[in-house]
């Protein structure tokens, strides 16, 4: 696994947190719940924190957040270049307005989707793999938080009924999908049916996200790297388009309950 600078100085920063308090490993790991060996390796780079490690470490030390605002630059850093500006916007997202007609969201996929997203070009090694992965779940923690963004999510009815993974990995994705739309008050899911035929969706996957403070920014992905826009005309568009989508989609609950029919077909 490639070290980040990132990594080296949260590892840095927890062994002299750590020292500073008198604490050993085992002190802090009984502190915060965490294995010894999981802190070491933490502390000499081996292993990358997690979001809820590195709150945890901060409620203990009293360190005002500093290792969550390091371990969010260390997840940025496993991300491909591009994919950072807008990972950066997403986590700071008041709203998340999604389209997706290809797969599963990445805010709602489960690991071994994703997996199988990534593997499935045959293009990315391994160890990048893992890495993406690990990005990809870390980034999933804003719909846990305190003040979770408004996600509103349309996808299309094949993304249901394309076979990622195998059956069995389907089966998990659409049920785990059902759950979130069921338990997350603050997520809502909506599914284009195939009955719809030929609308306005079907030229790609695109996010609308309103930030806290400032205008909408509109992110599009295609073959080549997905692209960030502020631009007012761009917007606009953006947000014509994903009326016309959502006037073509289920309500939530109807949409929830499709995605758990459709699960039990995967056997």
């Amino acid at each position: 696994m490639q070290r980040s600078p990132m990594l080296e100085h949260f590892g840095e920063e927890l062994r002299m947190a750590r020292a500073a308090a008198e604490m050993s490993q085992q002190d802090l790991a009984e502190s915060i719940n965490y294995s010894t060996a999981l802190v070491g390796k933490i502390e000499n780079g081996d292993r990358r924190p997690s979001g809820d490690f590195a709150r945890r470490c901060d409620n203990v030390f009293g360190t005002g957040g500093l290792f969550e605002r390091i371990q969010r630059l260390i997840s940025r850093d496993t991300m491909v270049a591009w994919f950072r500006e807008f990972a950066a916007i997403e986590a700071e997202a008041a709203a998340l307005r999604w389209f997706e007609p290809l797969y599963v969201p990445g805010l709602l996929q489960t690991e071994a989707y994703m997996r199988a997203v990534l593997a499935s070009s045959g293009l990315i090694p391994e160890e990048e793999i893992a890495q993406q992965v690990f990005a990809r779940l870390e980034r999933q923690e804003i719909l846990t938080r305190e003040k979770p963004p408004v996600l509103t999510v349309v996808i299309d009815e094949f993304v249901l009924r394309r076979m990622v993974g195998g059956p069995t990995v389907m089966r998990e994705q659409l049920q785990h999908l059902a759950k979130i739309g069921a338990s997350l008050p603050r997520v809502r899911i909506h599914v284009v049916p195939t009955s719809v035929g030929a609308y306005a969706g079907l030229d790609g996957p695109f996010v609308i996200v309103t930030p806290p403070v400032g205008e909408d920014v509109v992110y599009a992905e295609c073959q080549l790297p997905g692209q960030t826009s502020d631009r007012a005309e761009d917007v606009k568009h953006a947000v014509q388009v994903w009326e016309s989508i959502r006037g073509e989609a289920l309500p939530h609950q109807q949409s929830v309950e499709l995605i758990s029919e459709v699960a039990e077909t995967w056997t």
